[in-house]
């Protein structure tokens, strides 16, 4: 396996390491008091920084890839997974914790099974599609947002303002909706020019 892959592989093991540090504990009523209170406190702030960490290795991979002429049929269907794994992983846990709609994470969702499904229709006929430039630009507003939404907390404490979830509505938080609604907007977008060029692959034989 090449570097590019292996940089797509850590991507994907550093989601469950993102969430831990983003959700309390609660499992069949443990409840671990000392642990819960850390995350509530700072959890979400290193949450963040192994978010930035992981999404710089999408950035690395594609670079390294590309340079080095390592593009694999592996590499664009790891590249594509990790993200979509990444990116919803950590929405649910916003979900979760209340600070973002369901039906917009049913949105991105949907959208994502939907491009799954035409990938898997091109790919019985030997096509194997690379992510598009509509599909990293949506790719970067979702990571923006997430990001922002992350440091939020962290951003609500330095100006001396309630930090809790689900979240008050002041300058802090209005930002953070607006970058996740133009994310959302960007999924739909390029989940539509994703179904137009290659809605030849829907037709029947």
């Amino acid at each position: 396996m090449n570097l590019p892959n292996k940089l797509s592989l850590l991507r994907i093991i550093l989601i469950p390491v993102t969430m831990l540090f983003m959700l309390p504990i609660s499992i069949y009523g443990f409840e671990p008091e000392g642990w819960n209170a850390f995350i509530a406190e700072r959890g979400m702030l290193i949450a963040g920084i192994i978010f930035i960490i992981a999404s710089l290795t999408d950035f690395f991979d594609g670079q390294i890839a590309r340079r080095c002429n390592m593009i694999t049929n592996l590499g664009k269907f790891l590249d594509s997974l990790a993200d979509k794994m990444l990116v919803i992983a950590v929405l649910i846990a916003f979900v979760a914790i209340g600070r973002i709609s369901p039906w917009l994470l049913m949105i991105i969702v949907l959208r994502e099974f939907m491009v799954t499904g035409i990938r898997l229709l091109a790919s019985k006929e030997g096509v194997v599609m690379a992510a598009k430039m509509i599909g990293k630009i949506k790719t970067t507003t979702q990571m923006i947002a997430i990001i922002y939404l992350m440091f939020e907390p962290t951003l609500l404490k330095l100006a001396g303002l309630p930090y809790g979830y689900p979240v008050e509505i002041n300058a802090i938080t209005i930002i953070g909706n607006i970058l996740f609604y133009i994310s959302v907007i960007m999924t739909v977008v390029s989940g539509l020019d994703y179904l137009i060029k290659n809605k030849g692959y829907l037709k029947e034989s």
